[in-house]
C-alpha cells in the first residue's frame, strides 16, 4: 500500500512546538508520478507551501539504493516536513528506477546513474510542466553524481538554477563533469562532511577547484550521513541560503526557526 500523505493528522498545541525529527509542519502535500521517455513510472511526492508563493523548488536527488538510500533518507524527509512552511519552499522526493519505499516502488531497476539520467529528466520535466519557480537539484551521495553529470548539459541545464550537493563521493562524477558545470557558470554549493568516508573537505577543495564558482564547504564533526539534528538543521539552513536570495529571513546567515507556533502533526516511521 502506498503511504498517502493526506493521512497526517494535524493538530493546534496550546505553545509552541519544538521542531523535532518527526515533526510535520502544514504544506500541500500530494503523490505524484512522474514518466521517463524511456517509459518507467517513478513515484514521488511533492509538498508546496500552504499560503503564499513558492520561492524556490528543490528537485531532490537520494543517495545509493543499493545501500539504503532512497526519497525518505532522512534529511529529505525533514526538509519535506519543515521548508514548505518555515521557507515557502516546494520539495519534490522521487525513488529512482528501481527504488522502494513507503510510497512505493518505482519502475525499472537500477542501473549504476546511467538509466537514471532520464529519471533526472523526468522529475525536472514534471517541475517544469507544473509551473514550479526557481528550480535546484539538490544530491546526496550517490544523488551528487546525478546532479553533477546530467544537471549542466542540456535539457535540465537550462531548466535549474544550480544544484547543491551533500557528501559528493566524486566516484562516478568525473572532471569532465566538473568542467562542464565550470563552463555552465550556474552556482554549485558542496557540503562536505568532516568524517566523510569518501570525500573529505581538503580532497573535495582540490577537485571542485575546477569549477571555479563552486563554494565548497566543510562541516566539522558531522559524517556522509549528517546523523543528528544539528547536521540536518545545519544542511537544510545551507539549502535555505543558496537557494532563496539573502536566504529566509532576507539576510545571508539563515536560521530556521526550531519552533512552530501553529498547527502540527507526527510522522510515524
Amino acid at each position: 500500500m502506498s503511504f498517502d500523505p493526506a493521512s497526517y493528522v494535524f493538530t493546534q498545541p496550546s505553545a509552541p512546538t519544538a521542531i523535532r525529527a518527526s515533526t510535520v509542519l502544514p504544506a500541500r502535500r500530494e503523490n505524484v508520478e512522474l514518466r521517463t521517455s524511456d517509459g518507467h513510472r517513478l513515484v514521488g511526492e511533492l509538498a508546496v507551501p500552504e499560503t503564499g508563493g513558492i520561492k524556490a523548488t528543490l528537485i531532490t536527488l537520494h543517495p545509493l539504493p543499493t545501500h539504503g538510500g532512497f526519497m525518505d533518507s532522512h534529511v529529505y524527509r525533514k526538509a519535506s516536513y519543515r521548508l514548505p512552511a518555515l521557507a515557502g519552499i516546494a520539495v519534490l522526493r522521487f525513488n529512482t528506477r528501481g527504488t522502494s519505499s513507503p510510497r512505493g516502488t518505482s519502475g525499472g531497476a537500477f542501473e549504476e546513474g546511467v538509466g537514471e539520467r532520464l529519471d533526472v529528466e523526468a522529475a525536472v520535466q514534471f517541475a517544469v510542466d507544473r509551473g514550479l519557480p526557481n528550480r535546484w537539484l539538490v544530491g546526496w551521495s550517490f544523488g551528487t553524481e546525478l546532479a553533477l553529470m546530467y544537471g549542466a548539459t542540456e535539457p535540465v541545464a537550462s531548466e535549474i538554477e544550480g544544484a547543491v550537493l551533500l557528501s559528493p563521493p566524486l566516484h562516478r562524477a568525473t572532471d569532465v563533469h566538473l568542467k562542464e558545470w565550470a563552463e555552465a557558470g550556474k552556482p554549485l554549493k558542496v557540503l562536505v562532511p568532516e568524517h566523510d568516508d569518501y570525500l573529505q573537505p581538503a580532497a573535495a577543495a582540490a577537485r571542485f577547484a575546477l569549477v571555479p564558482q563552486a563554494q565548497v564547504l566543510g562541516v566539522d564533526g558531522a559524517k556522509h550521513l549528517w546523523v543528528g539534528e544539528k547536521y540536518a538543521g545545519r544542511v537544510l539552513n545551507e539549502i535555505v541560503d543558496e537557494v532563496i536570495p539573502g536566504g529566509a529571513t532576507g539576510r545571508a546567515g539563515t536560521v530556521l526557526p526550531q519552533e512552530w507556533d501553529g498547527p502540527v502533526a507526527t510522522a510515524h516511521a
